[in-house]
């Protein structure tokens, strides 16, 4: 029996999840013979490994010491972009009447509601990680917590597993920040987040990448007054500086109060309320709020596997040691996803699941590198932020001459027919050539436009080719051929030019 597992609420909806990715009557199986492969952790990375491996005719195992689906499902992707489409909605209400549609006063937002809606959607989803459908694919599941014993050797909930290729797919979870006071203050993570069922009044994110980003945004549109605390001077500061700039203005606009150049000294705790005593710019303030989220950093799961004992190298903070191929410092043992790689997203396990199932059990056909991926990523803020390929900087890192191609969303006619004027598109090219480098979009849906600059990457088609590309009009994405022409202008010499000016002059 795998024993219970519960997820705050335990109401109808998380019940239903917990019978799909962690049954309490699960019988875990008894093995039989030697797995081609066995693979410990079943999120994302976890999941498309076994199951396609399982497709192609391989003897697979899959363990998972607590919720199947890992992150993605259950504390990241589908929890977070839920809960941000009801802030959307609330934020589009507010507009409404710049678009001529007036909205009766006192409107408000039922935040149970909203997170109830969010755990409606998580269970929905879930039959497609559950144990039962894995099971169904032909692959041994095992619930508990798994541990290296030898070379080939795996136990799990008292039983020992043989394999032939074992591949780590642990995840990771949130950091500890070494914040004074801070877990005295039972300070939320994304992994506890989601478990609100009452909006708190003042929250406090720290942290402003990604996670703690799209919280405070999404928040601040829901009802609560947020601060977002950054130690830099803006806020997303791996993105590309003008699309960061354009989302924090927004942020302004919503209400997300900015706490830049910040340094937390400590968190004190004063019945239900916390305190935060910060210096930010050079000045010290304190900040009370009701519930804290920390939204920065990672730290893999590397406990409790015995990694030392069979020879793997790893590191606490970088997760396992890998090569290019994705395998670790035993020839017999993978590993991919959060665990290990510094792209932490649901599409990167996908597609680094991929390579191991090449390399660990089909190398003789050629091995796959985790280099060859071209790795777009969106940030789902409003607008939401999309790159893929190199930022400028890092070209130039690389001695690479660039020439950069910017279409802004105020050009575009779907975008001002919309009111989503604020954003761009914005190549970059290798100088001379058409050659994409990379590229940033901002717009309301950037996840949905940048896939066709990534196809394009990977099919090395060149920003010539895209001017060549019929876009449905108006369309937003038409952005994207409109720098293909602006590109085929460049080619055009100035003698041609001249030459053309006179042709035209002639045949008047």
């Amino acid at each position: 029996m795998s024993g219970s597992l519960t997820v705050p609420p335990m109401d109808a909806h998380n019940q239903s999840l917990v019978n799909h990715v962690h049954p309490a009557d699960w019988v875990n199986p008894t093995p039989q013979g030697t797995y081609n492969l066995v693979v410990i952790g079943a999120g994302t990375a976890g999941i498309v490994t076994a199951v396609g491996a399982a497709g192609l005719g391989a003897k697979v195992a899959l363990i998972e010491k607590h919720l199947i689906g890992g992150d993605c499902l259950n504390v990241g992707c589908v929890p977070s972009k839920s809960t941000i489409r009801s802030s959307r909605a609330a934020a589009d209400v507010r507009a409404a009447v710049d678009f001529g549609v007036k909205v009766p006063s006192g409107t408000e937002v039922d935040f149970g509601q909203v997170m109830e809606r969010m755990r409606k959607v998580r269970a929905k989803i879930s039959p497609h990680d559950s144990a039962k459908y894995l099971s169904d694919q032909g692959i041994d599941v095992y619930l508990g917590e798994a541990r290296f014993t030898g070379s080939d050797t795996i136990e799990v909930a008292g039983q020992t597993l043989k394999f032939n290729k074992a591949f780590i797919a642990s995840g990771a979870r949130a950091v500890e920040l070494p914040i004074p006071g801070l877990k005295e203050a039972g300070a939320l993570t994304n992994e506890t987040v989601f478990q609100l069922t009452e909006r708190p009044n003042r929250l406090a994110c720290i942290g402003a990448g990604p996670i703690g980003s799209e919280m405070a945004q999404t928040f601040c549109r829901l009802g609560s007054q947020v601060f977002l605390f950054e130690a830099g001077p803006h806020i997303l500061g791996r993105e590309d500086a003008d699309a960061a700039t354009i989302v924090q203005n927004q942020f302004i606009k919503d209400g997300v109060e900015l706490v830049l150049n910040s340094k937390i000294d400590r968190i004190e705790v004063q019945g239900s309320e916390k305190i935060i005593y910060v210096e930010s710019d050079g000045k010290k303030q304190s900040i009370t709020v009701d519930q804290i989220l920390v939204g920065v950093g990672r730290t893999p799961n590397v406990e409790g596997l015995n990694l030392k004992a069979v020879g793997v190298a790893y590191d606490n903070r970088q997760g396992v040691q890998v090569d290019d191929f994705l395998q670790t410092t035993h020839p017999k043992i993978y590993a991919a996803g959060d665990v290990c790689m510094a792209w932490k997203f649901t599409h990167a396990a996908d597609f680094s699941a991929r390579i191991v199932i090449q390399n660990a059990l089909f190398s003789i056909a050629g091995k796959k590198r985790l280099s060859a991926l071209n790795m777009p990523w969106c940030t789902y803020t409003d607008p939401e932020i999309a790159h893929v390929g190199l930022y400028e900087k890092d070209a130039k890192e690389k001695g690479i001459k660039v020439t950069t191609f910017v279409k802004k969303m105020s050009e575009v006619d779907r975008a001002l027919a919309e009111g989503e004027e604020e954003g761009f598109v914005k190549i970059h090219t290798e100088k001379g050539k058409d050659r994409i480098l990379g590229a940033t979009i901002v717009a309301r849906h950037a996840g949905e436009m940048i896939s066709e600059i990534s196809v394009a990457m990977a099919a090395k088609l060149g920003l010539s080719k895209l001017a060549n590309v019929i876009h449905p009009y108006p369309t937003q994405a038409e952005a994207i051929r409109h720098l293909g022409d602006s590109y085929q202008a460049t080619r055009l010499a100035p003698w041609m030019k001249k030459l053309l000016v006179r042709w035209f002059a002639w045949i008047r």
